[in-house]
């Protein structure tokens, strides 16, 4: 007996199907149900499969518009939330973590709009570093109202760290900028004002509402590397 196709299996075959334009950019392509029977599969698995295809960019799905190869495909980059200290560790060196502020204030600077809902958020700021040499500063506001967050022991383990094993999340942003680092950056890693720093803006969500937005400043020479 052979084996049924899978979504994945679909997925593919109709992946191979775009790549070999034997439907062009912005055609038109079967219906779910013509699909499906062309493929021997439920509609539900056929529309898995251009689901994902979707998610992927290479078709565009209108409701009542039906499905169309998409005009310009787009690959998106996949980023993962990196936890400093194996960052560092795998490099080989020791890591180390230093906590230099902790406080309640009003969110300024990079902080996310409507973080902590208008009321105060908790602040703090670390420098994460490997083999004494420091590696990065970590500029964080957290939501307030997080479970567990007013008894966090962020003077021995990072907010990075603690909010990645302890809160979900849904959904977040991402800015990757070159700054010039200010007077208390530079100090922290030990570098002239003004020298050009990789700087990560981030903000993570819970659906709607946002856990935490941070600033991660890397010293000279940082890589960073995703896959598409």
């Amino acid at each position: 007996m052979s084996r049924r196709n899978t979504w994945q299996d679909i997925r593919e075959k109709v992946r191979r199907r775009i790549h070999r334009r034997d439907w062009a950019p912005g055609e038109m392509i079967p219906n779910e149900i013509a699909l499906a029977g062309e493929f021997g599969c439920s509609r539900a698995t056929m529309n898995r499969a251009l689901r994902s295809l979707a998610s992927d960019g290479l078709i565009d799905r209108r409701r009542k518009g039906g499905t169309r190869v998409a005009l310009h495909p787009v690959r998106r980059a996949v980023f993962e939330i990196p936890v400093l200290r194996h960052e560092i560790e795998e490099t080989g060196a020791v890591y180390g973590y230093r906590l230099v502020l902790r406080e309640m204030a009003a969110p300024l600077g990079h902080a996310a709009p409507g973080i902590g809902a208008g009321a105060e958020c908790l602040h703090l700021v670390a420098v994460h570093s490997g083999d004494g040499q420091p590696h990065a500063v970590e500029d964080r506001w957290i939501d307030p109202a997080l479970p567990g967050l007013a008894d966090a022991p962020f003077e021995g383990v990072s907010a990075n760290e603690w909010l990645l094993e302890h809160v979900p999340y849904t959904s977040g942003e991402l800015t990757i900028s070159a700054e010039p680092a200010d007077a208390g950056t530079a100090d922290l890693l030990g570098l002239p004002q003004g020298t050009p720093l990789l700087c990560l803006n981030r903000v993570t969500l819970d659906g709607a509402r946002i856990v935490t937005s941070v600033r991660l400043s890397y010293r000279p020479g940082h890589r960073l590397t995703t896959s598409l």
